[in-house]
């Protein structure tokens, strides 16, 4: 009887053994059947998110190509929004009512302003301050700015223009989007924006398009101003912030005001800053992607080199001489073959003068000797628009053009001579 007891307690408990050993392998193959499928369900919507964004890249090409235009095409200004101290908005509309190309978030416009007193028609890039998906505006952000490093004088010829005497209903001519500064908008990689000054509407249109995809790749947006009263898109920047988890806003007042609350208005009382950054980042594995003041942009670029962030990962916009990177001096005469002075024909205006490293790029010396034919807008080597052809000679560029010349010609607004030249202007 007790070994018969026994033997039920024996079968029993190998019973229960199987049981348990039954219920964990079949809890065990739910959950991997779960996390296969799971598994499969995320990579395939990684492979349909991959092809949203070719099929919507080949869409936009399309469009690009569809509604693209050559030369100026008239714009009519339909609002013009102030959006802090010396800063407003002007929303383009095309005269023609045709549809507009989407643009690279990042990219400018090129302006032909016919200002009054001017002999000839200014060239100004402005960037463009709002995301491509708004096919039937464009909007660019534009700050009263004095002529650079010439605090004293009157503020900016083309600003002043913008600001003071254009409305609502004239007519502007406008080139198409261009630039080669803008933001990958197929790459999962995290970014950080950072804009200084006016220099925000870039990271601007590129924060506003990483919103409106739907992306969720990490975005980090580094926005430096004077104080409040300069503050551009607040309420926006703030919003956007709240509203999306990927999106990190931090706002720096160099000089904040009396009425200027920290963590209310703004986030850290000193200027951007590469020990910042690293305040916030998991590490240097970003893109970043810079606008700003010159010693803001020279400063940070040294820095992040220096932070082992690879060069292809710092993308920098330049507007104006200011912001161009020259070579010194000393390096420059050494750039003519040991000679201090070379001689520079502009053979259309029938003018010879010489040229040493102090006067600055080919652009800067036509200027200041008269010639007229030379026209010039970003003046960094980004807008093309000074491109001329070299006649005889050769030319050394003080920083790389955000695209080649064609042979034979340059970018002068950021070459110098080499040996004596003959330019066609």
């Amino acid at each position: 009887m007790e070994i018969d007891m026994l033997i039920d307690l024996s079968v029993i408990s190998f019973l229960g053994m199987l049981t348990i050993y039954i219920g964990n392998w079949i809890l065990i193959n739910n959950r991997r059947s779960t996390w296969t499928r799971r598994n499969y369900e995320m990579n395939r919507q990684r492979l349909q998110i991959e092809i949203d964004l070719i099929t919507d890249r080949r869409k936009v090409e399309q469009k690009k190509s569809d509604h693209s235009w050559n030369g100026f095409r008239k714009f009519e200004i339909s609002d013009k929004v102030k959006e802090a101290k010396g800063i407003f908005s002007f929303y383009l509309k095309p005269h023609d009512r045709k549809p507009l190309p989407p643009f690279e978030p990042g990219q400018f416009l090129t302006f032909n302003l016919h200002i009054p007193g001017q002999k000839k028609p200014v060239i100004r890039c402005y960037s463009l301050s709002d995301s491509p998906n708004h096919p039937d505006y464009y909007r660019v952000t534009i700050k009263r700015e004095p002529p650079h490093n010439k605090p004293n004088i009157l503020p900016g010829l083309a600003s002043s223009f913008f600001h003071d005497q254009l409305k609502i209903g004239d007519i502007v001519d406008v080139k198409a989007p261009s630039g080669h500064f803008f933001l990958d908008m197929s790459s999962h990689k995290p970014i950080v924006l950072i804009g200084g000054g006016i220099g925000l509407t870039p990271g601007l249109s590129m924060l506003n398009s990483v919103i409106e995809s739907g992306s969720l790749r990490e975005t980090h947006f580094f926005y430096g101003v004077r104080n409040g009263k300069y503050h551009a898109f607040k309420k926006h920047l703030q919003k956007t912030t709240l509203e999306n988890e990927n999106i990190h806003l931090h706002v720096c007042y160099s000089e904040a005001g009396e009425d200027d609350i920290i963590d209310k208005d703004y986030h850290y009382g000193e200027k951007i800053s590469v020990d910042l950054l690293k305040q916030h980042l998991k590490s240097s594995n970003y893109e970043f992607y810079l606008c700003g003041p010159p010693s803001m942009m020279g400063s940070l670029v040294e820095e992040l080199e220096a932070w082992n962030v690879p060069v292809n990962s710092i993308h920098f916009e330049a507007f104006g001489p200011a912001t161009v990177k020259k070579t010194s001096t000393e390096d420059n005469k050494k750039s003519v073959s040991g000679a201090e002075t070379v001689n520079v024909k502009f053979a259309r205006s029938n003018k010879t003068t010489s040229w040493d490293a102090t006067q600055g790029s080919i652009l800067e010396l036509a200027e200041a000797n008269g010639i007229v034919n030379i026209i010039a807008g970003c003046r960094a080597g980004n807008c093309d628009s000074c491109i001329t052809a070299i006649m005889d000679g050769e030319v050394k560029y003080l920083n790389p053009p955000g695209s080649p010349a064609e042979d034979g010609s340059c970018h002068t607004c950021i070459s110098v001579p080499k040996s004596d030249i003959v330019i066609d202007a």
